[in-house]
Parts: C-alpha cells; sequence; structure tokens
C-alpha cells in the first residue's frame, strides 16, 4: 500500500511539502499515514531533524490538559510552532475521555501553529502509541518547534514517555496520600518536575510536603484553570531541557529501542509455538529467547518442530 489513496490523492511527498509551509490538514494525514502501513514510505522521505519533546502524565482528572492548554498558550506567545500528540487508550476516534478533554484547548484549535493530534495505543505497552517516535520524527521535519505528549496516565508499570520526553511532567492534585499512590504507580520514577495542580484546594501543602519526601526533582504548585503558576513551570522545563546531556539522550533512545522491540515480540508468529514447546518440557526458556531473537534463515532450526519465523 502507498500513501497515495489514503491522502487522498496527494503523495506523501506532496504532504510533506505541503505540511512544511503550514498545512496543518496536510500534517494531519502525514499522521494517519504513520499510524498505518505506508509508515516506512513516509520516514524514507524525511531528513533527520531536532526538535523539543515535552511529556505531561499523571493520574485521570489531574488536569493534564489544561496544563499543557496554558503551557502551549506561553510557548505560543513566544512564537513557537507546536504540535500536541494525546494519546488515546482506545482510539483516536473513539470519543473517549482524551479526546473530549481536547474541548479544554479550544482556544488552540483555530490556531494554525498549534496541531492537536490524539494517536491510538493500539495495544501498545505502556502509556504512548508504537507510532509516536515516528509521529516526533515527522513532526521535526515539518519544522515543528515544540512536541508535546499527553500520556494515558493510568499508571501502568512500564510507563514509556521518559524514553521520548525531556522533561517528563508528572501533574497531581492535592489530597490525602496522593503522593504516596502516585509513588505506588511508578510516576515519580519518571518525573523530572513534578506539579501539584488545583494548588488552591486544600491539601496542597500537605500533598506538596509528602512529595517532598519521596522525590527530589523540581515540586511546582499551579492552578492551570487561570494560569497560576504555569510561568514557573514554563521556566523550569526550559532550564531542565538545557541540562540534557547526549548520555541523557541515548538513555532515552535506548528505552524507546527496547519499548518499541518488546511490543513487537508479543505478537511474533513464533512465539506461541516456542511458549508450547516451552510448557511441554521440550524447550528450555534460554533457548527458546536465542530462537525467537534469531534472524530468519539463520539456520539451527529447533528439531521439536517449533519454528523461529
Amino acid at each position: 500500500m502507498t500513501g497515495n489513496g489514503a491522502a487522498g490523492g496527494r503523495s506523501p511527498a506532496e504532504l510533506i511539502a505541503a505540511a512544511r509551509t503550514g498545512s496543518v490538514r496536510a500534517a494531519g494525514r502525514l499522521l494517519t499515514l504513520i499510524e498505518g502501513p505506508a509508515r516506512d514510505e513516509v520516514l524514507r522521505l524525511l531528513e533527520p531533524a531536532h526538535i523539543r519533546v515535552l511529556g505531561f502524565t499523571g493520574p485521570p482528572g489531574a488536569g493534564k490538559s489544561t496544563t499543557i492548554a496554558a503551557v502551549v498558550s506561553n510557548y505560543r506567545a513566544q512564537g513557537l510552532r507546536i504540535a500536541v500528540l494525546a494519546v488515546d487508550p482506545s482510539s483516536p476516534y473513539s470519543g473517549g475521555a482524551l479526546l473530549g478533554d481536547r474541548i479544554r484547548m479550544a482556544a488552540h484549535i483555530d490556531d494554525p501553529q498549534v496541531l492537536i493530534r490524539s494517536m491510538a495505543t493500539r495495544g501498545h505497552l505502556g502509556g504512548l502509541s508504537a507510532s509516536v517516535p515516528a509521529a516526533i520524527r515527522l513532526l521535526a521535519a515539518l519544522c515543528y518547534d515544540l512536541v508535546v505528549i499527553e500520556s494515558v496516565g493510568v499508571g501502568q508499570s512500564e510507563i514509556e514517555i521518559a524514553a521520548v520526553a525531556d522533561p517528563t511532567v508528572v501533574v497531581l492534585t492535592p489530597g490525602a496520600g496522593d503522593a504516596v499512590q502516585a509513588a505506588k504507580a511508578g510516576l515519580l520514577e519518571v518525573a523530572d518536575i513534578l506539579v501539584v495542580n488545583k494548588a488552591d484546594r486544600d491539601g496542597a501543602e500537605q500533598t506538596v510536603r509528602e512529595l517532598r519526601a519521596e522525590s527530589d526533582v523540581p515540586i511546582l504548585t499551579a492552578v492551570a484553570a487561570n494560569g497560576t503558576g504555569i510561568h514557573d513551570l514554563v521556566d523550569a522545563v526550559d532550564a531542565h531541557h538545557r541540562a540534557d546531556t547526549a548520555q541523557r539522550r541515548a538513555a532515552r533512545a535506548r528505552a524507546q529501542i527496547l519499548s518499541l522491540a518488546y511490543s513487537r515480540l508479543r505478537v511474533h508468529p513464533g512465539l506461541g509455538a516456542l511458549a508450547d514447546a516451552v510448557g511441554a518440557g521440550e524447550c528450555d526458556p534460554y533457548t527458546a529467547v536465542d530462537r525467537l531473537l534469531r534472524p530468519v534463515g539463520a539456520g539451527d532450526r529447533p528439531t521439536t518442530g517449533v519454528t523461529a519465523e
């Protein structure tokens, strides 16, 4: 399959040219292509480019979308061209919570310099879509200045947002034990910056104290609905970005590669037969792993009838 049919008769190269001149519609069509079989075709047309990636995660109801909308307003005032990727756990057309939350970004919907897009996880482990790395590469090549990612934020153990974003902002709300619950969910492990949103509510100071006992990253307070604390948050994001290093970028890339590799291995056509062989005692799990990772045609086929295709 080529990208032409899915793009309404325009080739990926034509869409890229249009998107670079400011067509949000063309950029949206390209994002649709990279979520399907035409991904590699599109990526081959792109030159490598650098782009800042800012991640937001946190439990449902913490106000991530409202916080993102306020942060986007701040960066737009600086003249940046921004893409917001909201990762939906089911489908970008499901009408689910994240899609509904985009209403809170209404101020940016008609801004041609802001692209807002929902992406499906499609069963990918963790909080991000398997298409997110490709989307980031695409948006960099289309001359966007900043990608803002909102993850599912349901506290899954394999939180991947830190593999693509720098920094990762974890948004929490005041409440008894919220900091402890965030720690148990693994959210504090990926946080570069913590934000206690809705800080005008009772318990905000207590939540900040609890977080300071659990984490040594910057902890800020905000009321995103009225913009309170957003300038401080943007300053903290910029300071963290300036402190990035080649080693940290390599570590994020490593995590990203491993995550995508694991997702592919879960649907490997030889996995079921290897599992049956191990379960029947015909093969040990170490040998099964070797066979699963062996390139097709590498020889030394298993003698149990299990193939490593």
